[in-house]
């Protein structure tokens, strides 16, 4: 089966959704409508840094997302993206979406400024961490969060 991965259009909202949900789960982060919505109201706002690609099957079906945005780099005085979310239905795990995904961001970074990507991801996602190490330099630096 072969994929496509683009940009999510207006209309996909109900493609991404069920993708979006089982993102949540696996994180175990609850989704309800107004959260789903908000989200969907941002991807969808030209205006609104966040920015989705899907990956989509033969049958236009999205299997597949990522959400991510441009974001300053100061010290290189460039722009550069953060991957915020990646997710690939359980079913079409293994054929290179996640991979397919990433450098999909990766080519739209070099259309924003020096084309760098950077993300995060839970230490314990062992599974995704073998395409990152593939794909990318594992960094030195710590997260820190401070709770609103």
């Amino acid at each position: 089966m072969t994929h496509e991965i683009r940009l999510a259009a207006e209309d996909d909202f109900f493609g991404w959704l069920p993708l979006f949900e089982a993102y949540c789960r696996f994180y175990e982060t609850e989704l309800d409508d107004a959260k789903a919505l908000i989200v969907w109201n941002w991807i969808s706002d030209e205006h609104d840094p966040l920015q989705a690609a899907l990956a989509v099957d033969d049958e236009g079906k999205p299997v597949g997302l990522a959400h991510f945005r441009v974001v300053p780099d100061s010290l290189a005085a460039t722009k550069a993206m953060h991957l915020d979310d990646l997710y690939v239905d359980e079913e079409a795990r293994g054929a290179g979406l996640g991979r397919a995904l990433i450098e999909f961001v990766h080519a739209r970074a070099a259309e924003v400024g020096a084309g760098g990507v950077s993300w995060i991801t839970a230490a314990d996602n062992a599974v995704a961490q073998r395409v990152y190490d593939e794909l990318a330099t594992r960094t030195t630096w710590v997260t820190y969060e401070m709770s609103a």
